[in-house]
């Protein structure tokens, strides 16, 4: 059972086109807006029905509520502001592209899967499991989270006042920059390739394995083992804060303004920092004249 209030006036776009409104609308069962298009949606409800706005376009979401599954699929040009995508929202955008979420809440996990040019401002995610994955031309600006995996396998990307509770998080990223962001994140940036984090704080175990041109810019870093296997890690004006056996089988080039607790086997560059209280190197494990070491 669908039911809906739509207006009969329609208000007309920049580009010459209407959109039909639609206010107050209750919508029960499957796809009950499928392959619409110039839509404004206002305070609506959509709920016990899975893909209720699949393959539409030129769609604006205003005060409106998702309750069930899988909303928006396979759609483009997709405005959502002052929404809500409830627990079992699940799986709500995949496969969506041109789409910007302002000002929402989006409690249900695995949200945003290969979806392209993807805008999110002031989004909370309270359960961000699997969230955000193989998606491209992304740009992210206050935005909170909690959960693991989160961004896997994205690209481009623009992140901004990120707070991320949840381990695992980019892990196969590609040209990535991150700025203002406080990220408690086990394991982040594994297996990523051009990453740069400016002005942020990271805490977690294990940060950056197996990356490629990993650079960190006036951060503060606490890790047990971090940044290890890393080919070509930058490190400018970082604080290195309870950090053990760093920079193992890593080329680095780091300037580091704090001591570092133990650095272990780097495999080439140069380390700069005020203090190093263990330096392990293994002669036979790496070649120690590749790695100049320099402390005040």
């Amino acid at each position: 059972m669908n039911s809906g209030e739509e207006s009969t006036n329609n208000s007309i776009q920049e580009d010459g086109s209407a959109l039909e409104e639609i206010r107050q609308g209750y919508y029960v069962g499957e796809r009950p807006l499928f392959h619409r298009d110039h839509l404004r949606i206002i305070d609506t409800i959509f709920t016990d029905g899975e893909s209720p706005l699949k393959e539409c376009h030129d769609i604006e979401l205003i005060g409106s509520m998702f309750k069930w599954k899988y909303p928006l699929w396979y759609s483009r040009n997709i405005m959502a502001k002052n929404c809500t995508w409830f627990e079992m929202a699940r799986a709500g955008v995949w496969y969506t592209d041109h789409i910007t979420v302002e000002d929402c809440a989006i409690e249900a996990p695995k949200n945003f899967r290969r979806c392209h040019d993807l805008t999110l401002k002031n989004v909370s995610f309270p359960n961000a499991a699997e969230t955000l994955w193989h998606c491209d031309d992304v740009v992210l600006e206050r935005v909170t989270a909690t959960g693991d995996y989160f961004a896997m396998n994205s690209r481009n990307m623009v992140v901004r006042d990120l707070t991320l509770y949840g381990n695992y998080s980019f892990d196969g990223a590609e040209n990535v920059e991150v700025h203002n962001s406080h990220l408690l994140s086990k394991d982040a940036f594994w297996n990523g390739d051009n990453v740069t984090v400016y002005d942020s704080f990271i805490s977690g175990e294990y940060l950056g394995w197996n990356a490629k041109n990993l650079t960190l810019i006036n951060c503060t870093i606490e890790s047990l083992q971090g940044m290890c296997y890393i080919d070509n890690l930058v490190m400018k004006n970082c604080k290195l804060i309870n950090t053990t056996l760093a920079f193992e089988y890593s080329t680095v080039d780091a300037e580091i303004t704090t001591k570092i607790d133990s650095v272990m086997n780097p495999s080439g560059g140069v380390i700069r920092a005020e203090h190093i209280d263990e330096l392990i190197i293994e002669p036979d494990k790496v070649d120690p004249d590749k790695t100049k070491i320099i402390c005040k």
